[in-house]
């Protein structure tokens, strides 16, 4: 890697679990690093509407422990999300 290079730690992980990396030219201008901002919006807005349906859920007195166990693993995906995107934004804020 030369020195102009920079590497992003990206906010998702592989299929097999492996975190992933984008090498870039280090002024993060380009289409992958736009991409990879697009997905971190996504995820974080992804976390806000979760947060605002298990409001909603956690409130009725009528949910089912079926739907309660859903809404917790999916409030538990989001937050690995949201853990990554702040790990990989801490990084580039470090440099």
């Amino acid at each position: 890697m030369s020195e102009s290079q920079t590497t992003r730690l990206l906010s998702w992980v592989s299929p097999d679990g492996k975190t992933c990396f984008l090498v870039s030219d280090g002024r993060g201008e380009s289409g992958f690093s736009r991409v990879a901002d697009r997905i971190e919006d996504v995820q974080l807005d992804l976390a806000d509407r979760l947060l605002d349906h298990a409001a909603d859920l956690l409130g009725d007195g009528r949910a089912t422990d079926r739907q309660l166990r859903y809404l917790g693993e999916q409030l538990s995906a989001a937050l690995r999300d949201v853990r990554r995107v702040a790990e990989s934004r801490g990084a580039r804020l470090s440099r």
